[in-house]
């Protein structure tokens, strides 16, 4: 399954909500899909925008645990394990659990 991260390529994510979730580290994410973009710098702190080469495109994103929306008693990103996964379908969920072998 071949896919490019935001880091690559422009990922239009307009429309997409959530869809699932994912247990895993922050560093496993940053390991499999580089830095994250900052989302939306409120309720979001981390998020990944992922494209995946039949068009799909899948999001994984914090969502109102860290210190963006909770200030000092919000999570560290780097403590996040909870994380929401968004597309505009639910398949994107069970690509982004295979690549992280989930």
């Amino acid at each position: 399954m071949n896919y490019q991260t935001h880091n690559d390529t422009g990922v239009n994510t307009n429309m997409t909500s959530l869809k699932g979730y994912v247990n895993v580290s922050y560093h496993e994410l940053l390991n499999k899909f580089g830095e994250p973009t900052v989302g939306d710098a409120y309720k979001i702190d981390a998020e990944w925008e992922i494209l995946f080469d039949d068009g799909k495109v899948a999001t994984i994103y914090n969502w109102k645990d860290g210190k963006n929306y909770n200030g000092a008693s919000g999570m560290d990103v780097e403590d996040i394990t909870d994380w929401h996964i968004g597309g505009h379908d639910e398949e994107v969920v069970d690509r982004v659990k295979t690549i992280l072998g989930k």
